[in-house]
């Protein structure tokens, strides 16, 4: 998931905190700290470098090279980075169409309690992707033999360390996130698969597809692991549902050659998957506020299960 702040060019006034106010973990000068003693022990410059998102990643696009730098901003994921990497690497071992990582640099590369990994920048050129483009690269990774080792499928894992590592969150809000967490855990271990369990990217969304010159390329490689085809399924469903973005779906399901969404498991992936988008910011509130207007409309709609109201991307 990739909702974001505004893109913002990173200069000497970032670094200047607000007097009296509680100090964000991951504020803008915390981050802007962190991505100098990275670029320091990579031999790259951070000078100029743009920030174009902050989730559970922080992710700069730097302006001297053609480099990303993704930093993990949630201490509680900073376990998957090391998994990140090796995906990284068997896909180009495959010649999937996806990100690189940065040559000649160890990764990840670490800073103090800091994790970041270093990325070929992707001239984004050509279309912009498009449902069918997903559902072709899914199937390419689907049939690939899993790389060892690569974790099994356990999607609320993330969604409990977001809640143990929140910023800011009311008591009852914490306690019905942990019960649902549990309740939907339950509803998991009940369904019957349509396919065999295997590599899956864990986040297949629009977003998480580049264009490129030679056609779009997979990124964010966090939530792979080997699990169910319908998983990877799930997300533009869920976007089409609750975002207001028409079509995807059904060219999905037309390319990939299933519509989940016709599956009876299918309610229950959904409510992970919104469970999962309500979650993603719960470690950078107080350093984002922004976000706090959007989290609380989806909170509210979730705890009561209207599923007519419609979201937003976190801004």
């Amino acid at each position: 998931m990739t909702p974001a702040v505004r893109a913002q060019r990173v200069g000497p006034s970032s670094r200047r905190g607000r007097r009296g106010a509680r100090r964000a973990r991951f504020g803008r000068a915390e981050l802007v700290e962190v991505l100098a003693a990275v670029c320091g022990a990579a031999g790259l410059d951070p000078v100029g470098a743009t920030l174009v998102r902050v989730t559970n990643n922080a992710v700069f696009r730097l302006a001297r090279q053609p480099v990303v730098v993704r930093i993990v901003a949630s201490r509680a994921l900073r376990h998957r980075v090391a998994k990140v990497v090796r995906v990284a690497e068997w896909l180009a071992e495959h010649d999937v169409p996806a990100v690189r990582l940065w040559d000649g640099v160890a990764q990840p590369v670490r800073v103090g309690p800091h994790r970041a990994t270093l990325w070929h920048a992707v001239p984004e050129v050509g279309g912009r992707p498009t449902a069918a483009d997903l559902a072709r690269l899914l199937r390419r990774l689907h049939a690939l033999p899993p790389p060892v080792p690569l974790p099994p499928w356990e999607p609320l894992d993330d969604v409990r360390r977001r809640i143990a590592d929140a910023e800011e969150l009311d008591p009852d809000d914490r306690a019905f996130l942990e019960r649902r967490c549990a309740e939907l855990a339950a509803e998991l271990d009940g369904l019957e698969w349509v396919f065999p369990r295997g590599p899956v990217h864990g986040d297949a969304h629009l977003g998480n597809l580049i264009p490129g010159p030679d056609g779009p390329v997979l990124c964010d490689f966090d939530s792979t692991c080997v699990g169910p085809r319908e998983w990877d399924l799930t997300p533009i469903a869920v976007g089409q549902l609750r975002f207001r973005r028409t079509g995807a779906q059904e060219e999905l399901a037309a390319a990939y050659g299933f519509d989940v969404t016709r599956w009876s498991g299918f309610p229950a992936l959904r409510a992970v998957r919104e469970l999962k988008l309500v979650t993603s910011v719960l470690p950078v509130l107080r350093s984002h506020p922004e976000v706090q207007a959007e989290l609380r409309l989806r909170l509210r709609s979730f705890r009561s299960g209207d599923t007519s109201v419609r979201w937003t991307p976190y801004r």
